[in-house]
């Protein structure tokens, strides 16, 4: 597997399984990002995002739907994307980084997610959905 770096990046796709897209951690940003990279479009998240995501889903019971939408849309009630820009999440408010191109965290970062061991999708042509996987080593508390 990647080490996740901008040198040997995660390639990931999807839940679909219909597009390929890149990741790797920024530590040196301020704050720390995940990098995406969607053809010639970059898109940042908080870093920190991934515990976070994985702590949230690791309260919820069963599957969660992703609902990815893009910043200018609103995302559905219930879902990954909602609570991804949601003022009552850990970052008070979007995990994306980058103005006009902060949503799509439904779509994005679960794969990366399952890629680490930390949660499980489903592959559909339309509404994917995650849980997390639990594993036994502590999970960073969301702050």
């Amino acid at each position: 597997m990647a080490n996740g770096t901008k040198q040997d990046p995660w390639v990931l796709k999807t839940a679909p399984g219909t597009s390929e897209y890149t990741m790797y951690r920024d530590d040196s940003s301020n704050p720390p990002a995940l990098v995406c990279q969607v053809g010639s479009t970059t898109l940042r998240y908080h870093l920190r995002a991934l515990e976070d995501l994985h702590f949230w889903l690791t309260g919820k019971e069963g599957w969660v739907p992703l609902g990815a939408a893009d910043e200018n849309k609103p995302a559905a009630g219930g879902t990954v994307e909602a609570w991804g820009r949601d003022p009552e999440n850990p970052v008070g408010g979007w995990y994306g980084l980058r103005k006009g191109y902060r949503g799509r965290f439904g779509m994005y970062l679960p794969p990366l997610l399952e890629t680490l061991g930390l949660a499980e999708l489903t592959h559909d042509k339309r509404n994917n959905s995650v849980r997390a996987i639990i594993v036994d080593a502590p999970v960073k508390r969301q702050e």
